[in-house]
């Protein structure tokens, strides 16, 4: 959500929903693993897991290091935006490198399972309705932050250094969890 916000406050509303688009695709691909049942080959594979967990922690801090040190953005001067695909593509690595998604979907879906049902189908329903619920919420993330982009750009560099502070906060959780 930190990146949605920081692409809709840097460049609009519009890069803020081509990341979601990034974001809401890592997400659906983590969704089908759980429901076809991988979530339990993946704390198998504890090195692949633990490989993905650094890639994923590393990859935050460097992108909030980004964050903190960029100068405050001129938005009222032509600021080259970086292209759709690069933003989506961002947003989908910073998603899908987050393995803990997994292991989150893989211990909550199971509590709303009824076992006298099909499971496929009910793991398709939680699966597109919390989808649906993320993009939402975000999509209203995207909207708000790039309405207030002015407010926001006359505080300077603090928005950058929140921003640069929770990825790096978030990738130092991450490169904590233990297996």
């Amino acid at each position: 959500m930190a990146l949605i916000i920081s692409n809709s406050v840097a460049h609009g509303a519009r890069f803020g929903f081509w990341t979601l688009l990034g974001t809401s695709a890592a997400l659906a691909v983590q969704l089908a693993v759980v429901a076809l049942g991988m979530s339990t080959l993946l704390r198998l594979a504890g090195l692949w897991f633990d490989a993905l967990r650094w890639v994923g922690a590393v990859y935050l801090i460097w992108i909030g290091v980004q964050a903190w040190r960029a100068p405050p953005t001129a938005l009222d001067k032509a600021v080259a935006a970086p292209r759709p695909g690069a933003t989506v593509v961002r947003g989908f690595l910073v998603s899908i490198t987050n393995p803990k998604t997994l292991l989150f979907f893989g211990a909550f879906f199971p509590q709303f399972v009824s076992p006298g049902h099909a499971l496929g189908p009910q793991l398709l329903v939680m699966s597109v309705s919390f989808l649906a619920i993320v993009a939402a919420l975000d999509s209203l993330c995207a909207t708000l932050a790039g309405r207030l982009r002015g407010a926001i750009q006359r505080q300077g560099r603090l928005p950058n250094r929140i921003c640069g502070g929770l990825l790096v906060g978030a990738g130092l959780g991450l490169a904590a969890v233990r297996r």
